[in-house]
């Protein structure tokens, strides 16, 4: 069974136009920067939020479908995992998994037992009688978990699901989680801002910006092949367009990159920022992507060391990020405003239709 959400929302000057599935045993990951209509489409989806028009259905059971019907959100099947947990902090993790079990009518030891067992699937069994206050991080996000599955929902929303936890803890609890949700047969939405969540917990990725879906596939189709600015910042890009005639591209934001393969018509051109190489002087051999550049900025990015710059002058291919070493802003004692010269290779490049 299918679950379908044809989801138009008006809300002031927003609205919200997705068109949505999920099967069964999959994990789809919604993603957009702030603003972009992320959580709107899960609260609608959860029941907490009517639309406006369109319809929300698992197969032929409708959830919502504007005028005539609406289930509210304690009527469909659904498990939430929210941001902050929101665990009652006044019952035990035992308690607190089993409170969907005994809201949905299912009598107080039957509940308590499927509520251990559950504990015991993500490892809590010796919590059972600890409050929320006395958990950690990432034990309150599996006591959340185990809550929303408690219920053998057929939908699982995570609304964020790891933003709340520290650094040290994130890497370990998003392993538990991706084998969670392995073992989960049901239909998995997962909205999150988070790139690498995404990457590592989704089947597919969903990209919105102001409303309306921009990208959507495989994670690794996303990855190679951005189509919109914030995508590419998503999965760490250097992307133009532009107008390619044999391995020539003129590019829509000015100047123009050499590919190393020919093609014709309106393409994406996309490379990795390591593949970026700077120089205090214009280096000798010219190679054929050489732009002057000036330092716009300067951050530490994961192990190295990532440059923003600008044109100097024309013909400049617009912004660009360059990875660099630690040793090598050393060599070109590098500061904002500097001059310098950047290099790429053509063989560097990825090409595809836009």
């Amino acid at each position: 069974m299918t679950l379908y959400a044809d989801l138009h929302v008006t809300r002031d000057a927003f609205h919200l136009d997705l068109a949505l599935t999920v099967e069964p045993g999959e994990v789809v990951a919604l993603l957009g920067p702030n603003g972009a209509g992320k959580t709107t489409a899960l609260r609608a989806i959860a029941g907490l939020l009517p639309i406006t028009t369109g319809q929300i259905r698992l197969a032929d059971d409708l959830w919502d479908a504007p005028p005539r019907v609406f289930r509210s959100a304690d009527r469909r099947p659904i498990g939430v995992v929210f941001q902050d947990y929101l665990l009652f902090n006044h019952l035990s993790a035992l308690e607190n998994v089993a409170f969907g079990l005994r809201a949905r009518g299912t009598d107080k030891h039957t509940a308590r037992a499927e509520a251990a067992r559950w504990l015991e699937t993500v490892g809590l069994t010796q919590y059972a009688k600890t409050r929320p206050r006395s958990l950690s991080g990432g034990q309150a996000q599996r006591v959340a978990l185990a809550r929303a599955l408690a219920t053998s929902p057929e939908l699982l929303l995570l609304d964020e699901p790891l933003a709340a936890l520290d650094a040290s803890t994130t890497l370990h609890v998003r392993a538990e989680l991706a084998d969670h949700l392995h073992r989960f047969y049901g239909r998995t939405l997962l909205v999150t801002h988070d790139p690498l969540d995404a990457m590592v917990l989704a089947d597919r990725l969903v990209i919105i910006e102001n409303g309306q879906i921009v990208q959507e596939g495989p994670p690794t189709e996303i990855a190679r092949r951005p189509r919109t600015e914030y995508v590419a910042q998503l999965v760490g890009l250097n992307l133009y367009r532009g107008t390619a005639e044999g391995t020539h591209v003129a590019l829509d934001t000015g100047g123009s990159i050499t590919i190393a393969s020919p093609a014709q018509g309106q393409v994406h051109v996309a490379f990795p920022p390591s593949a970026v190489s700077l120089y205090p002087e214009r280096p000798t051999g010219t190679p054929r992507n050489t732009w002057p550049m000036r330092v716009a900025g300067i951050e530490q990015h994961a192990h190295t060391v990532r440059v923003r710059l600008v044109p100097h002058s024309s013909p400049a291919p617009g912004t660009l990020l360059a990875d660099i070493t630690t040793a090598a802003v050393a060599e070109l004692q590098l500061s904002p405003g500097q001059l310098l010269h950047a290099t790429l290779k053509a063989t560097e490049i990825q090409t595809y239709p836009a």
